[in-house]
């Protein structure tokens, strides 16, 4: 799906006429080239996101004109991975020193001050960037859901192994080629659906054991060593009408 390069801190995944659906600061739909992911420096603090992102791109060699969606990470680009199966392929960059959790049942604690300094001495706050694409054409609701089941796929996999769904950073691209076979819907159940799910968790993993060492205890140790968020809060509920 991607032809995929690496220069300065930047991540390229490149095909022609691709159509991008983003979560990211310059999210939406759009038809690009390429979509890009971002290592931003220790300490980053920038706020003009759109400037920023072009010259990074000019800095990398890349044109900066023929840019589609970004996404920014403090994850060193060394740690990206790929998964691909039949008609799609994913490509993630994760870390999880800056948690988002979402009891439901049990008590979740955080204590502030980041995470184990794994990564090199490092000390990034961690985000989880996915990006999934496929070969086929999707419609634009298929589109819209394949996002969808990527986000799910990847909060699934961070349970399973950290314990939180994901960070306070995270951001998804979803991508198709609109001159490939047409596919209407991109649910779970279908080829590309399932495809997704299976190279989201498989990418995800390999980005974690790749960054951490061991996906299973040492990310989920950052996870709870990290300075996030718990959503503890309590919403009313109620039924939709009076009388049910």
């Amino acid at each position: 799906m991607f032809d995929a390069e690496v220069r300065a801190g930047v991540c390229r995944l490149g095909r022609p006429d691709t159509r991008w659906l983003s979560t990211g600061a310059d999210g939406g739909v759009s038809v690009a080239p390429a979509a890009y992911n971002c290592t931003v420096p220790e300490g980053w603090a920038r706020t003009d996101l759109d400037a920023y992102v072009a010259d990074r791109l000019a800095e990398a060699g890349f044109d900066p004109e023929a840019r589609g969606p970004a996404l920014l990470t403090g994850v060193d680009q060394r740690h990206a991975r790929r998964a691909r199966l039949d008609p799609v392929e994913a490509v993630v960059t994760a870390g999880v020193s800056n948690p988002a959790a979402l009891p439901v049942d049990r008590e979740w604690t955080t204590v502030d001050g980041g995470g184990d300094d794994r990564d090199e001495g490092t000390t990034h706050a961690g985000t989880v960037n996915v990006v999934v694409g496929t070969t086929r054409a999707l419609a634009p609701g298929a589109l819209a859901n394949l996002l969808t089941v990527a986000a799910e796929a990847k909060a699934a996999t961070l349970l399973a192994l950290t314990g939180v769904p994901g960070t306070t950073t995270d951001a998804v691209v979803a991508a198709c080629d609109p001159a490939g076979e047409p596919a209407r819907f991109s649910g779970s159940a279908t080829d590309v659906g399932g495809a997704a799910r299976a190279c989201v968790r498989d990418a995800l993993v390999a980005s974690l054991e790749s960054r951490y060492g061991d996906a299973t205890v040492d990310a989920a140790a950052d996870a709870r060593a990290g300075a996030g968020v718990v959503t503890d809060e309590r919403a009313t509920t109620s039924p939709v009408t009076p009388d049910h």
